[in-house]
């Protein structure tokens, strides 16, 4: 059973047109049909996340209203903190896609920032913008956990 993360993935590929990829044995790692692969990915997701920026903009264009009854005039202005808190998360999601895209034209697309080993592909089937692999990764959120305490 496929988990959320693995869910999104899948759609995100479905969205770009593209079924996960398959490495066939001795293949370079990160080759050119590799890095086309994850380019696709990634400009159909900033794309999408585009899409719904613009479709916000305008539904709060289109149903601003100035409300009499306070109740009602609280309801709408919570459900635009929320579209507007849920649009800026995905606002940092697009500077990570357009910073994961840079990578990718710079060749250093799928290797840990942390140690430099490859993240793996099904790694980044599930994470594109991942940008270490997954100890280092592990590592770095029991840390987060620790220093939180």
């Amino acid at each position: 059973m496929p988990t959320a993360k693995e869910n999104k993935a899948l759609g995100l590929m479905a969205l770009a047109g593209l079924t996960p990829y398959q490495e066939k044995d001795g293949e370079e790692y990160m080759n050119e049909k590799q890095l086309d692969h994850f380019r696709k990915i990634l400009s159909a997701w900033r794309a999408q996340l585009r899409e719904e920026v613009d479709r916000t903009v305008h539904h709060m264009q289109d149903e601003a209203a100035n409300f009499p009854d306070p109740v009602d005039r609280a309801a709408q202005e919570e459900e635009f903190s929320i579209e507007l808190r849920t649009r800026d998360r995905e606002r940092k999601l697009i500077k990570k896609i357009e910073k994961t895209l840079k990578r990718i034209e710079d060749d250093d697309f799928g290797f840990c920032d942390a140690c430099g080993i490859e993240i793996g592909v099904r790694r980044l089937e599930a994470r594109p913008t991942a940008d270490l692999c997954i100890d280092c990764k592990t590592l770095a959120e029991i840390k987060e956990k620790q220093l939180q305490g």
